[in-house]
């Protein structure tokens, strides 16, 4: 059986890809910082600081398959921080980079899809469009993703990179700096203004979570030509069409427009046909997901 550890278990990405895992033939490992109160079974959990070389070693030394999901940034706050995630973060990437390549161990690191790229006139945007980080957050995951390519040229496994547009979904939490439709769903069901920065015409590629860790699977399994996809549904839908599906379960939902953002793109949607070649898989359509979210909410709520 297959020795699997998620680093940054306790995410968003990293806690639904460790309980998506466990139906899977592998030992799943959750390494963070702390062990979650709510601890699931059959996950086995390690306490640890990523940053500590011995302990990140240790942590990893036996295992086949690794999920990289930490960062310590978001994109709203990397302006303040970016310091921070070029010393911590990238730094101790690249000796992530080193033990797997040394080791022969599968790694999957999970990138960003629209902080990357950038404005583009063309889309949805494939993965050998140019990439024009608009904050730190994105340059930090493409200084990692030119070391990677770099250790990909000397090894035979390819270091996975995972560009993920728009996850939402059970797990999200919007106060830490992300998730338009979390914060939409949340705000509409406990009555408080939903919150939007311009005309509610900005346009996101948003793919349910569930989606995402099974496609994250599938990507660490990858043997191909290929080291970078885009994990999309490659449909771009706006805010304000957002908003018209919530009112079906939420008509007195309140909504509360303010002035625009300079950090926000118009227009975000990546292509995953690159994906979809490899990996005959049927998304979750937008309504469907944002039906499915609600629902478990309520049920969360009793």
């Amino acid at each position: 059986m297959k020795k699997v550890i998620i680093l940054g278990g306790n995410g968003f990405i990293g806690k639904r890809l460790a309980s998506y895992l466990l139906k899977q033939d592998v030992s799943v490992y959750s390494f963070d910082l702390t062990i979650p109160s709510d601890k699931e079974n059959g996950i086995n959990y390690i306490e640890g600081d990523f940053f500590d070389d011995d302990t990140l070693m240790k942590a990893v030394e036996d295992k086949d398959i690794v999920f990289h999901c930490v960062c310590t940034i978001n994109p709203g706050n990397s302006w303040e921080k970016y310091m921070q995630a070029y010393n911590l973060d990238f730094i101790q990437t690249v000796k992530l980079c080193k033990i797997v390549s040394e080791t022969n161990k599968k790694m999957v690191f999970l990138s960003s899809g629209g902080t990357v790229y950038g404005k583009k006139d063309i889309q949805p945007i494939e993965e050998n469009s140019t990439t024009y980080p608009i904050n730190h957050y994105g340059a930090l995951k493409i200084c990692i993703e030119n070391v990677i390519h770099s250790f990909n040229e000397r090894i035979n496994d390819k270091i996975i990179i995972a560009r993920i547009s728009n996850p939402y979904g059970p797990g999200q939490d919007y106060t830490k700096g992300v998730g338009f439709i979390d914060a939409a769903i949340k705000n509409a069901i406990s009555g408080k203004d939903i919150v939007v920065f311009g005309d509610g015409s900005v346009i996101r590629d948003y793919i349910y979570i569930d989606d995402v860790v099974k496609l994250l699977y599938f990507l660490s399994s990858y043997s191909g030509e290929y080291d970078t996809f885009n994990v999309s549904t490659g449909v771009g839908t706006s805010q304000n069409e957002i908003l018209d599906m919530l009112k079906t379960h939420y008509p007195d939902m309140k909504i509360k427009y303010e002035k625009e953002r300079d950090v926000d793109l118009k227009k975000t949607v990546l292509s995953n046909k690159r994906l979809m070649e490899c990996c005959d898989y049927k998304m979750i359509d937008i309504k469907d997901g944002i039906f499915k979210y609600v629902e478990y909410l309520k049920d969360l709520k009793g």
